[in-house]
Parts: C-alpha cells; structure tokens; sequence
C-alpha cells in the first residue's frame, strides 16, 4: 500500500510519519516535493540552498518514484505532503495510484506555531486552500478520500490510529505509538529548523488545551482559513 498523507505545516505531520516508520513494515518519505516547490516558486525559506541540494528539484522525477517500487522491499509506503508544494504545474496523475489521507488541524493552532518559526505567514503558507483543491481532485479521480483531524489524535492517538487503519485497510500495529528519541534517518535536511519538539518526543504529545490567543494579523489569517477546515472536518474519520 501507498499512503499520501496530506497536511499543512505544523499539524502533527511528523509526528505521524514517525508512527508509520515505527510500524517496521512502512518506509517513509519526507516531503518529496520541497526542493520541487522552492526551484519552482523561488521562495525564500529557511535553509533553502540546502533543501535544493537534498532533493530532486524535477516534480516529474518525485512523482516516479512515490508510485514505483517501495524503498527498501517494504509492504508499505508512507509519503508525508505538504498541501502548499503542489502549485500550478506539478504532477497530480501520480495521485490516482496512491490511498490519499487529508490530516486538518484548527487553524488558530497551526498559525500560532507557524508564526513562532516563520513570520509574516500568509493563507496559501498553511495549505489549507490547496488542501481543500486536493481533496477535490482525490474525489473527481474516483476515490473516496480520507481525513483525520489531528486534535483525535493528539486526545486518544491510539483509538484514532487504529480508526484510521481501518478505514484505509491497514492493519493496526501498536509499534505506532512509540518512536526513538532524536528523530528517524528519513527525516528531510530541514529538521534542523522546524523539528525540535518532536525531536524530544518518544511518542505523540498528549490533548491540546484551550485555542491560543492570536494577534489581530494572525487572527484574521485564521478565520480566513477556517471554511476550508470545517469543509474537510465535516467529513473526518469518527473515533
């Protein structure tokens, strides 16, 4: 199985590719369509130069690869996206031959930590647009797609994962639950930067607590990126 796990930035997007990593029978991939994007955009992100050299910068050769054979002989493959990679011009037929998992966090969470590594986010920085755009496309391609909402995780990781197992034909492994400290091999050359929490973490952090206060930039910001997520949470996986 090939497993498309599509997010936006800070919304427990490693921490889930590490539970698939610990599985043993997954091999991982980190944001295969990074150095893609920032060859094609020519944004400035941090450590850019040396995300360029860590990857392919042609999306046609990515996309080969998440649909050929799995690394490393694994049953299974688990590809950790980036919502906001995928501008106009990169490849989307690739999508067809993947199970494509849509995983939503509430807004006022992702911009606060966002703004706290990046400043001056915009609405199309936190994907959630793109990620409505891609839900849309899964569906015009015959597929049912899937969405999992970060906060059941974060409440009772192993009832939402086995959830999650469920619905897309995986079976559950509780391996899942706990991962080495320091991080995992896979792990894009970007770590460094925006991974320091789950880099401390053996497992997934426990309930979230209230919403966080946001500035007024940063609130509006927020509630512009709110439709898209109560579109995509009206339709998340019960647990």
């Amino acid at each position: 199985m090939k497993i498309a796990m599509w997010s936006g930035p800070r919304n427990l997007s490693t921490a889930m590719m590490y539970a698939f990593a610990a599985r043993g029978d997954c091999a991982v991939v980190d944001e295969p369509f990074y150095a893609a994007y920032l060859a094609r955009t020519g944004l400035e992100h941090p450590m850019r130069e040396a995300i360029l050299a860590s990857q392919p910068t042609d999306p046609d050769i990515v996309a080969e690869g998440l649909v050929g054979p799995n690394p490393g002989g694994k049953a299974h493959y688990y590809q950790k996206h980036m919502t906001h990679h995928m501008v106009p011009g990169m490849p989307r037929d690739w999508m067809a031959e993947v199970v494509n998992v849509f995983l939503i966090r509430h807004p006022a969470r992702v911009v606060a930590s966002y703004a706290a590594k990046r400043e001056g986010p915009e609405l199309d920085d936190l994907g959630f647009r793109q990620q409505v755009e891609l839900f849309d496309h899964v569906e015009a391609l015959g597929q049912e797609p899937v969405v999992i909402d970060s906060h059941d995780i974060r409440e009772n990781p192993e009832a939402a994962l086995r959830a999650l197992c469920a619905v897309i034909g995986l079976d559950w492994r509780p391996q899942m639950l706990r991962w080495p400290a320091g991080g995992i091999p896979e792990d894009g050359v970007w770590a460094a930067h925006w991974y320091g929490a789950v880099h401390r973490s053996t497992g997934f952090a426990g309930p979230e607590g209230k919403l966080p206060g946001l500035e007024p930039e940063y609130a509006g910001l927020a509630e512009a990126a709110m439709p898209f997520y109560e579109r995509l949470r009206a339709v998340k996986v019960g647990v």
